[in-house]
């Protein structure tokens, strides 16, 4: 069933526990994220990146992953990510995306404001939700989004009490942080402030957003889950599961991709189920 971030992310703001955001750019991802999430029963947010429609165009995706949200019986969030234009923002409220995360965080600040408020509202139109984001999540070399590695990140992480006003003055449904995250494969091993966590948590009332959390320890997700993220964004982790079975299941015999179809999807659905179970959203789909 189609659900909008509120649906979800309250509830598990509320309970302790996070839900996924897993990109779906083709059919056998959107196909292994659903079973994962039905045999689960998880809640689950789905959806894609502007930097991704080189591999899934936003109106292609949209002909399919908004029928089977509305066909599985878990709530499915259909959420555009790191939306960086306005334009394609309204475009994929237009096409029935029930949320939509408008990424103005390398912006100034009161042009951030200015930008994700206008948006928030056009959003709220349509019945939908909207994310921010406030200090700015870098980039591990070779991530698919855009060239944002910096030598000092912490210069970036999110201030607690510019949160608070963030969140007054935008209106945005949650809020996406920056505390020692990034996206892409890690090539050393992250350091989140969990003490930022907290503090970000106890200044603002709405679900706080993890990004890049492929390739995060286990205890990183108990403890910045426990510490008040109610959202954890993946797609590293099920896209390299995806392609490692279709490799391993290529012989002199397949056939064609038809033959490894079968194994991405199963490949996708597995990891899928140990980040829910690991994030504590199974169980909660109603």
């Amino acid at each position: 069933m189609l659900a909008n971030l509120n649906d979800v992310l309250i509830p598990a703001k509320k309970n302790h526990y996070a839900v996924g955001l897993f990109n779906a750019v083709n059919l056998e991802l959107a196909r292994g994220i659903i079973s994962a999430a039905e045999a689960t029963g998880s809640p689950v947010i789905m959806g894609t990146a502007e930097v991704l429609f080189p591999f899934g165009p936003l109106e292609e995706l949209s002909y399919f992953l908004l029928p089977m949200a509305k066909k599985a019986n878990v709530p499915i969030v259909i959420h555009l990510d790191h939306g960086l234009q306005k334009e394609t923002c309204i475009k994929a409220l237009t096409l029935g995306f029930t949320s939509i995360m408008y990424d103005c965080s390398t912006d100034p600040y009161d042009v951030n404001v200015k930008k994700v408020r206008e948006m928030a509202e056009i959003a709220h139109s349509f019945g939908a939700t909207i994310e921010g984001e406030l200090g700015h999540v870098g980039d591990n070399p070779g991530s698919a989004e855009a060239d944002h590695c910096a030598p000092n990140p912490e210069q970036f992480f999110t201030d607690p009490k510019m949160a608070k006003d963030y969140v007054e003055k935008t209106g945005v449904d949650a809020l996406a942080i920056a505390v020692g995250n990034a996206h892409g494969a890690y090539k050393l091993p992250p350091k989140l402030d969990f003490a930022r966590i907290r503090s970000i948590a106890s200044a603002v009332d709405v679900p706080l957003v993890l990004h890049g959390g492929s390739g995060l320890s286990d205890d990183d997700f108990r403890t910045a889950i426990k510490d008040g993220i109610s959202k954890v964004n993946i797609f590293t982790d099920i896209n390299l599961a995806a392609a490692k079975a279709e490799m391993d299941s290529f012989t002199d015999t397949s056939k064609g991709i038809t033959d490894l179809i079968p194994a991405a999807v199963k490949a996708v659905e597995q990891e899928t189920v140990n980040k829910m179970l690991l994030f504590g959203s199974n169980g909660k789909s109603n």
